[in-house]
């Protein structure tokens, strides 16, 4: 039981690297970004997470890292390194579409080396596994997002209370159409100070990280910035919470 806890955490602290990358237009986005999270499993300290955006030419480029605490290294060690490059200003819509995702993930013994490739041209994304040595190609839309860029993307959207939101993932083996639910306006107490947000919950279908972990939510800014600020996810026993503690976001927070 202690083990499969161990694996909800892990799992939840790749969660966070793959969820706390939303964004909003360009124009009201600060660039360069830095976000960091403090993960606990039921009140106790699990983990750390960082998730940075900046511009580099005319691309932007999202690195998210996620590494356990050290009494959870002793037996699940996490580090975690996710990577979108995006073409700046590209349709369909100002913030961009992906060019490059990669992927590295270490978990205990599991372990992914992946990069995809994307072809607006030819709409294909050719996905190359570094450990396996393989490589396939796969049909996307003209709006695919990787599973970083997609949730860059989303804070983006104006967000409507009861309504729920689509956009196509690729996630290196299938493309979805993934739903966003839009659950609640609410006011929370953080680290940083007292919060208005709106509640979202991704409706993920993707096997292996996500579907670890079970739902999950996420409290973003009621602003135009739409900084998240927390997620909460449950597991078996006890709960998961990452919370956002520091970093290079808003300029002007009152």
């Amino acid at each position: 039981m202690l083990e499969r806890q161990h694996s909800r955490i892990a799992a939840f602290l790749t969660s966070v690297v793959l969820l706390f990358v939303l964004s909003t237009v360009v124009s009201a986005f600060p660039i360069p970004e830095r976000l960091e999270f403090e993960v606990s499993y039921t009140g106790i300290p699990a983990g750390r997470a960082v998730q940075e955006v900046k511009q580099v030419g005319d691309e932007i480029h999202i690195v998210s890292t996620a590494k356990s605490a050290d009494w959870l290294n002793l037996f699940f060690p996490v580090e975690d390194r996710i990577e979108s490059i995006l073409i700046s200003g590209a349709p369909p819509n100002d913030i961009g579409v992906p060019r490059l995702y990669r992927e590295r993930i270490r978990e205990g013994w599991t372990r992914f080396q992946k990069d995809a490739a994307f072809d607006r041209q030819k709409l294909e994304v050719t996905t190359k596994d570094f450990l396996k040595k393989s490589e396939i190609t796969s049909k996307i839309t003209p709006k695919t997002y990787d599973t970083l860029s997609s949730f860059f993307y989303f804070r983006s959207v104006p967000l409507k209370v009861g309504a729920s939101y689509f956009i196509d993932i690729f996630d290196c083996k299938k493309l979805w159409n993934t739903e966003v639910q839009v659950l609640r306006r609410e006011e929370i107490e953080t680290p940083l100070g007292r919060f208005k947000t709106v509640v979202i919950k991704p409706v993920l279908k993707f096997e292996g990280i996500f579907a670890r972990t079970g739902d999950m939510f996420i409290w973003l800014t009621d602003d135009e910035r739409r900084i998240p600020v927390q997620m909460k996810s449950k597991v078996r026993i006890g709960s998961i919470t990452a919370t956002l503690v520091g970093g290079s976001y808003w300029p002007n927070k009152k």
